[in-house]
């Protein structure tokens, strides 16, 4: 049975509504965007991109999609559906919610936020996975048609570390997996033990990863003197993103089936990679040819 959505309206600008849905296992409200192109569906359905952190990149993806969309012989990039899942708040992330949602089990507890606020506990990505494949797919019935030749997952920071850890888990999801500054040394590096042991199945996935300049050992120049500048080159060495990003997209490049592409962003860091990585996540999976 198709959910119905406990609150509804639509985004400002750019004709995308948004749905709170409340997720039928835990009773979670989460806020579900969705954005659907003008004129004629393809008979198989739309292609679509799906992303975590809603509230934060839905805006930008409807601007690259209808910047682009509308000049295909200019551009490369065709028509298709954007699904973004965040959360009822007009900020950009809700960070409490989001660490357990695309914190991967098992997880782990840390210190609060805030003062005076609950403890911050990762390991929910397996309840916002079924949210995801079971949930937000049944609503979408109701509200057009997908083509499942052509679906894509896009996920940064966290997102990322979510996106590639259900890529190893559940490799039949999507067609398209992008990972923009994924966290992969996270808790350890976890993540690592399911690279071992992935078998994509012989799927013709396409995958791709990235990260900005200023996410590698260096510090972008306007951190260089500052205050905290050992402190940021201390997390760096031990976060390791654009190298551990670098050293999993080789690693998949060796599984058959699999077309793996890594791209550093001149000139950007942790958060200014986001507006760069939504669009190429565009281009990725509405790319005609």
């Amino acid at each position: 049975m198709s959910l119905s959505p406990v609150a509804q309206g639509i985004a400002d600008g750019g004709g995308t509504r948004w749905f709170d849905l409340q997720d039928r296992a835990t009773g979670a409200v989460r806020r579900l965007f969705l954005w659907l192109p003008p004129g004629r569906m393809p008979d198989a359905g739309w292609p679509s991109l799906t992303m975590t952190d809603g509230n934060a990149v839905i805006g930008t993806a409807v601007d690259a999609m209808r910047a682009q969309a509308a000049y295909p012989l200019g551009t490369n990039i065709a028509w298709g559906a954007l699904i973004a899942v965040g959360y009822p708040t007009a900020e950009a992330y809700d960070p409490f919610r989001r660490s357990w949602d695309l914190g991967p089990p098992p997880g782990r507890s840390y210190p609060p936020f805030w003062p005076d606020t609950p403890e911050v506990r990762t390991g929910g990505g397996a309840e916002m996975a079924r949210f995801v494949l079971e949930d937000v797919r049944d609503f979408l019935a109701g509200q057009t048609r997908l083509d499942p030749a052509r679906q894509g997952l896009f996920g940064h920071s966290f997102g990322g570390l979510f996106a590639l850890w259900l890529l190893f888990t559940r490799p039949d999801a999507f067609t398209h997996w992008i990972a923009a500054s994924p966290s992969i040394t996270w808790e350890d590096g976890f993540l690592l033990s399911h690279l071992d042991r992935f078998d994509p199945g012989g799927r013709p996935l396409t995958i791709h990863l990235s990260a900005g300049e200023w996410e590698g050992d260096r510090l972008a120049p306007f951190q260089e003197g500052a205050e905290d500048a050992a402190q940021r080159l201390a997390d760096k060495a031990r976060l390791r993103t654009r190298a551990a990003a670098e050293e999993m997209a080789e690693a998949l490049a060796r599984l058959p089936g699999l077309t793996v592409r890594y791209e550093t962003y001149a000139g950007e860091n942790h958060m200014s990679v986001l507006p760069v990585a939504v669009n190429r996540a565009i281009q990725t999976v509405f790319a005609l040819r």
